[in-house]
């Protein structure tokens, strides 16, 4: 058994209204400058719906992530090593920037500078990349709310799936239709395709806390990652000629920060925390024969970090004692395996990916209440569960390489939740065969609705701070003055950004220190508002 450690997160899509904070406040940390403008590490998509890029989860046009060859084991997708040889200068399966869609700003300066006139000006869509007008047909979120769903709905290739097994079970009347938003970020797998694909090894996956990262030195802009990754979630920057992807945020991690997107989240919906794992069975996993088991066979790669057998072996791998405790603490961990309620999104591609989802319960709630019933009632909850097929199938789909069974058990521990806390809440005796139905026991039914409904920011998000002393470290030791850009031979300073960031370059300029950050941090997330000499002690 080989004991290693991975920052992971769970996302509850009952929760997301849509409201696309993730995306733009990822967007302006990380994909602001140029040949980024079509790239999106964090992205919310309505579904049903193509997604982003478009139809990115057909893999029989895009050849991402792993298959089981003849003999049982696991070859990319893309194609071996002299296939990949052979397209190297090359790549035919990559997605055009139609597939994504072509950036554009509007003509701002001719709403100004027009002349007096009886007509109106306008300010006319401009391409980023070209500078001349354009026509708008594509963005990362045409489909938001369903907007494009009577024109493009056909061509979601999950519906395109159903509709081959049940003839016109889809429909998209308004009327007919349902929707849930389903954000997305960087995978970050614990088998991943885009790492196997890479030539020059620029593509790895830390070992310290399994964030898979692009080394910008070693890309050399082959491209073969971004048809390898089943997600599409690695871009080009056609200005650098180099790959670039979500990095978790991982200065922040390092700090025991969460991500940006998680920070800003509206909606609370995400969660972040330490997930051990056994590194030995991650390719037997993968290998799984029958797709619609890789579920559970991800399930057991995973351990129990209350376990001492595990703890003794985490310990000699060399995992930090903090990690461990955060193991043992970890919200992903108890919706993932403990509840069992989190799951991976398209398992089938066989990367193992290690950002999980609570499928949400809200269509067949409104669904419910639509027909005159209590939407609430668990007798209720639990017919509709398993008759409002298209939501079902549909999310199974998704996350379940179409095996019903593991979503609708997700769905019945969540409706479960939901009568036994009404019940509580209004001050009746909950049932106890409610739980017993699914498994669950009172304690647990209340353990889980405070996960979800009730749990603060330190319990949503518990990242090991063992990285701190070495933060510290190269924080002490960037000493102004020493820098190599902070003096030209004349010997004269200059007032530009050094290498650690802006600012740390200059001498005259304290260096800020990692108590003010974790103090500010603290004071940013307090539930009360700091007293004015908290304030200035900490200036």
């Amino acid at each position: 058994m080989k004991v290693m450690a991975q920052v992971a997160m769970v996302m509850n899509l009952d929760k997301c209204i849509g409201c696309h904070t993730c995306s733009v406040t990822c967007k302006e940390a990380w994909t602001n400058r140029e040949g980024m403008e079509y790239v999106w590490f964090n992205n919310v998509e309505t579904r049903p719906g193509q997604g982003y890029p478009r139809r990115y989860e057909d893999q029989g046009k895009w050849r991402g992530g792993w298959e089981l060859n003849r003999r049982g084991k696991l070859d990319l997708r893309s194609g071996g090593r002299f296939r990949r040889l052979a397209s190297l200068f090359s790549n035919p399966v990559l997605p055009g920037i139609k597939d994504y869609y072509e950036p554009w700003t509007y003509d701002y300066k001719n709403l100004t500078d027009a002349p007096l006139g009886d007509d109106y000006p306008v300010a006319e869509p401009r391409s980023l990349l070209t500078g001349k007008p354009m026509k708008i047909e594509w963005s990362s979120n045409w489909d938001d709310d369903l907007g494009g769903a009577p024109e493009a709905g056909h061509l979601d290739p999950m519906v395109q799936r159903m509709r081959e097994q049940a003839s016109e079970k889809v429909t998209f009347a308004f009327e007919q239709s349902f929707m849930f938003y389903l954000p997305r970020i960087c995978e970050h797998c614990l088998n991943p395709s885009c790492v196997a694909s890479c030539p020059s090894g620029a593509m790895y996956k830390r070992s310290e806390d399994g964030i898979v990262l692009v080394d910008q030195d070693h890309c050399r802009g082959w491209r073969q990652c971004v048809t390898a990754c089943p997600y599409k979630k690695v871009y080009f920057n056609h200005r650098s000629g180099k790959a670039e992807k979500c990095t978790l945020c991982y200065p922040r991690i390092e700090v025991g920060l969460p991500t940006v997107c998680s920070e800003t989240c509206v909606g609370r919906l995400r969660y972040l925390g330490v997930l051990l794992y056994d590194a030995d069975k991650v390719a037997e996993a993968a290998a799984t024969p029958n797709e619609q088991d890789l579920y559970e066979a991800q399930l057991r790669v995973f351990l129990d970090p209350s376990d001492p057998g595990v703890v003794r072996a985490a310990e000699a791998a060399g995992v930090p004692h903090d990690w461990l405790e955060a193991a043992r603490r970890s919200p992903v961990f108890s919706l993932v395996k403990r509840h069992r309620i989190a799951l991976p999104l398209h398992p089938e591609y066989r990367t193992l990916p290690m950002v999980w989802y609570i499928p949400p319960l809200s269509p067949v709630v409104d669904a419910l209440s639509e027909t005159g019933h209590d939407g609430e009632d668990v007798g209720n909850l639990f017919g509709a569960i398993d008759t409002l097929r298209i939501p079902l199938d549909y999310l199974a789909g998704l996350f379940t390489a179409g095996d019903a069974g593991p979503v609708r058990a997700t769905l019945e521990k969540l409706a479960a939740m939901r009568s036994h806390m009404r019940a509580v809440n209004l001050g009746d005796i909950p049932d106890p065969g409610i739980g017993a139905r699914v498994g669950m026991d009172p304690a647990g039914i209340e353990d889980l609705y405070r996960l979800l409904a009730l749990a603060k920011y330190e319990e949503r998000y518990v990242i090991p701070t063992a990285a701190a002393g070495d933060a510290r470290r190269l924080e002490e030791s960037a000493v102004p003055g020493e820098c190599s850009l902070d003096h030209l031979d004349t010997g004269e300073q200059h007032s530009g950004d050094g290498p650690f960031g802006q600012d740390s370059g200059r001498r005259e300029l304290p260096l800020v220190t990692l108590e003010n950050f974790h103090l500010r941090t603290r004071r940013q997330t307090s539930d009360r508002e700091p007293a004015v000499s908290e304030v200035k002690e900490q200036r």
